[in-house]
């Protein structure tokens, strides 16, 4: 999904539990401490994990949006999934990027359980009683999502290291290499409290 925020996965799994090195896996969790290039976090899983950062990891920041914040023109990127009717996609969340993030992973996507991933301009926006139904156009096609009104809706901006603070919560995918140690190429934070969605 997008080199900042992907919506890749339901389940949060525990990077003590990769088996490889190669091999990926999300973490949801909140920073105990970050010194210098080494990130302290302790996961949903109740693992504390010490994430090396390399010079080249970016910092994306997440603040609560609304569904008055979706407006034609708007560059999103949704999680969802054909419970609608007649199979038509339903969000399961909503990513509102920043201008200057315009084309993060353009397109539209498989995921798993049969969900799906589009990053697109939004073109239009037709409101309903407990929802909208957003037009989401993107290279090559377009499609018509649903968005309920209690689906999380969050905005994303660039950031740096100065955002990664005690207490706050983080998602990012994480490797684990094969000198053991556990890299992170991007993390996205939570704001003011915010707990990053999927």
């Amino acid at each position: 999904m997008m080199k900042s925020v992907h919506v890749v996965a339901a389940l949060v799994l525990s990077v003590a539990a990769v088996p490889s090195f190669a091999q990926e896996a999300r973490v949801h969790g909140t920073i105990e401490q970050l010194d210098h290039s080494v990130l302290t976090v302790k996961a949903q899983t109740g693992d504390v994990l010490k994430i090396q950062l390399a010079k080249d990891t970016t910092v994306t920041a997440m603040t609560a949006a609304t569904l008055a914040d979706i407006k034609p023109g708007k560059f999103v990127g949704t999680a969802a999934h054909p419970g609608g009717p007649d199979g038509a996609l339903v969000a399961i969340e909503v990513h509102i990027f920043a201008d200057s993030m315009r084309g993060t992973g353009e397109g539209h996507r498989p995921m798993t359980q049969g969900n799906t991933m589009t990053n697109a301009t939004v073109e239009s926006i037709v409101s309903g009683v407990h929802d909208r139904t957003l037009t989401l156009r993107y290279k090559g096609g377009e499609q018509k999502v649903m968005v309920p009104a209690n689906v999380p809706i969050v905005m994303l901006t660039p950031s740096d290291r100065g955002a990664l603070k005690r207490g706050d919560h983080v998602s990012f995918n994480a490797t684990r290499r094969a000198d053991g140690a556990i890299t992170a190429a991007h993390v996205t934070v939570g704001v003011n409290g915010l707990v990053p969605p999927l």
